[in-house]
């Protein structure tokens, strides 16, 4: 690990010099095709040269609109190398969305993966007064009138014509300083519009050294990349963190092929938000509930054990003995089967983007894929803290990445019990916004989170809440409803929960059943139904499922216990607007969404007040 690097730029042209024959792959008519370190050094020196002949300079801001792949990586490395300050933007955006952070940031090109992200650009072009041309990466170009539009190829093609002049692109890399703007990455408006995180050079490269000190890398290791690219997450560990260490990026093909990918890629490091891992988790209990008697009764001993045996892995111990023996069994007989369908070979794999929950770590310790968890925001390039091997502690995202910075505390708990973090990573501020900038940063330089946490007696952190999200009920009882969910969401009968009781008399939730597991109870209750509304609405479900919500009720304080649940057929997705693009709930909108429902849970049961 070359600690020397200060900028992207260098970091790019250090890490080339391993020479990967697969520093990136793609799947390309069914299988993956590798692209060479020499081959993407290539590529890259043609596309800054192509732009820089067609008038870009420092300073100028380009966006990308796109899903992953090798062409995004390349836009991103010859845009750092020539000081042009990238807006990433979700894929999943509609156009108004995409439109408003083109806008924002006053990017003057755009690079779409496909028609149909340039359609969304061309939708409200003429209110993009700084937009002049759109890059289309993929398919024919079409003929616009009054519109710029270049293909992919065509760029890379005048670039190649000036592949003689590419020691220059070394020099201009070479010219990039780490407090230069690198990228505005915007954050995910749970609350209200997106604003734009200004990250420096020596911003994401300060997070890239420090996490390398946490996660044992290697070179050649190989991993698969399928949280977005424009989400800070992927963009420092997946992206950037395995091109300086020497590792392979296998682009997935979505996040629906995931599966099949990991099959085929085989990685040794796996990076993704906890919603990734709930759901392997819970196809697996799934799977085991629907499995014959045998099989049952063989996964449960050897759960039971691993279970035993984790608090010695988290301490980076082996069991040994007669738990050390029942342990290898388990693996041998058990647990090998489960892991090899993530591909077989992964030595650990990381979490970030929201808590994950300990019965899901523990699952995966338990059957030899270790979980670190950490944690950060956009706004700190990401990680702050990260659980490490040997101090690996459930509930909590490990410790601080440094002691102190600056001879001050790299990380503290103000008197609120707000999380405020001081360090090279904090951004430079909010894009074209001041006043949000001063509120977030204070005159000491700490960064407010915005979120509630407090330090065991090891120093890890543990995140209790989000300070913005906290339930105030109508008789001014606090409830943090993020551990509430997480509890909820370990029942094998929910997929997703969210606590409604804002300024209301008494707790309420909205369920998303687990339908592998609900359809499976209904048949053996041999339930008549033509699709899942249906199957929702009938009483005996809902008992069903308050049943299940009572043995989490018997958990929490009187005031904090659910009254009554809405169960919702359908899913909470980026597509109907209740996440965000970080797979984080939009709980404004979602109370939109069911507004109705909601409003008659509180309307029937309108003469009742909160216990105390």
């Amino acid at each position: 690990m070359n600690e020397s690097v200060t900028t992207i730029a260098e970091l790019f042209y250090a890490a080339v010099e391993h020479n990967l024959p697969d520093a990136l792959a793609y799947k390309k008519d069914g299988s993956y095709v590798p692209i060479s370190s020499r081959e993407l050094l290539g590529s890259v020196e043609c596309l800054a040269l192509a732009m820089h002949d067609r008038g870009l300079r420092p300073g100028t801001n380009v966006a990308i609109l796109a899903e992953n792949s090798p062409e995004w990586a390349m836009t991103d490395y010859a845009c750092a190398i020539s000081g042009l300050p990238t807006a990433t933007i979700y894929a999943t955006l509609i156009a108004s969305q995409a439109a408003f952070i083109l806008n924002n940031s006053k990017s003057q090109w755009v690079f779409c993966s496909d028609q149909a992200q340039l359609d969304k650009v061309l939708e409200l072009w003429h209110n993009l007064p700084d937009l002049q041309l759109a890059v289309l990466m993929n398919g024919p170009v079409p003929e616009v009138e009054g519109r710029a539009i270049l293909s992919w190829s065509q760029l890379m093609e005048e670039g190649k014509a000036q592949a003689a002049r590419a020691p220059q692109v070394r020099q201009w890399g070479l010219e990039r300083k780490p407090g230069d703007l690198l990228t505005i990455i915007y954050t995910s408006g749970t609350t209200a519009d997106p604003k734009g995180a200004m990250l420096s050079h020596g911003n994401i490269v300060s997070n890239v050294h420090a996490s390398l000190k946490v996660l044992p890398m290697q070179v050649k290791d190989r991993c698969l990349s399928f949280l977005p690219l424009t989400h800070i997450f992927e963009r420092m560990a997946g992206h950037f963190v395995m091109l300086h260490i020497g590792a392979s990026i296998y682009y997935a093909e979505s996040v629906g092929t995931v599966a099949e990918n990991l099959m085929e890629v085989r990685p040794t490091v796996l990076c993704s938000v906890p919603r990734i891992y709930e759901k392997i988790f819970a196809k697996v209990m799934d799977g085991v509930a629907g499995s014959g008697w045998p099989k049952h009764q063989l996964f449960h001993w050897a759960y039971l054990v691993g279970l035993q045996a984790v608090p010695l892995l988290y301490d980076g111990k082996k069991p040994t003995g007669w738990l050390g023996l029942r342990f290898a069994l388990a693996k041998a007989l058990v647990f090998s089967k489960i892991k090899a369908r993530t591909g077989g070979q992964i030595r650990f794999a990381v979490s970030g983007g929201a808590p994950l929950m300990p019965k899901v770590m523990e699952f995966f310790w338990a059957i030899g894929l270790p979980i670190l968890e950490g944690y950060g925001l956009t706004e700190t390039s990401p990680v702050i803290t990260a659980n490490r091997f040997g101090v690996v502690g459930p509930g909590t995202v490990g410790l601080a990445l440094y002691d102190t910075w600056e001879g001050k505390p790299f990380l503290k708990i103000a008197e609120d019990g707000e999380i405020l973090c001081h360090g090279p990573n904090v951004m430079l501020g909010y894009w074209d916004n001041e006043a949000a900038t001063k509120e977030a940063i204070d005159a000491d330089g700490y960064f407010h989170t915005g979120d509630i946490g407090e330090f065991d007696a090891r120093g890890r952190l543990k995140i209790t809440d989000r300070k913005k999200e906290l339930i105030i009920t109508s008789g001014g009882k606090k409830i943090a409803p993020q551990p509430i969910e997480n509890e909820l969401k370990t029942d094998k009968y929910v997929s997703q929960a969210v606590l409604i009781g804002d300024k209301r008399n008494f707790i309420t939730a909205l369920v998303v059943p687990n339908f592998d597991s609900l359809e499976r109870w209904a048949g053996y209750k041999h339930l008549h139904y033509a699709n899942r509304r249906e199957l929702v609405e009938q009483p005996i479900v809902m008992a069903k499922l308050m049943t299940r919500i009572e043995k989490v009720n018997a958990t929490l304080s009187k005031y904090e216990r659910i009254k009554k649940i809405v169960i919702v057929p359908d899913e909470l997705t980026v597509e109907n607007g209740a996440l965000t693009p970080s797979l984080k709930i939009k709980r404004r909108i979602v109370n939109h969404m069911y507004d109705g429902l909601i409003e008659a849970l509180h309307e029937v049961h309108k003469g009742e007040s909160e216990a105390h």
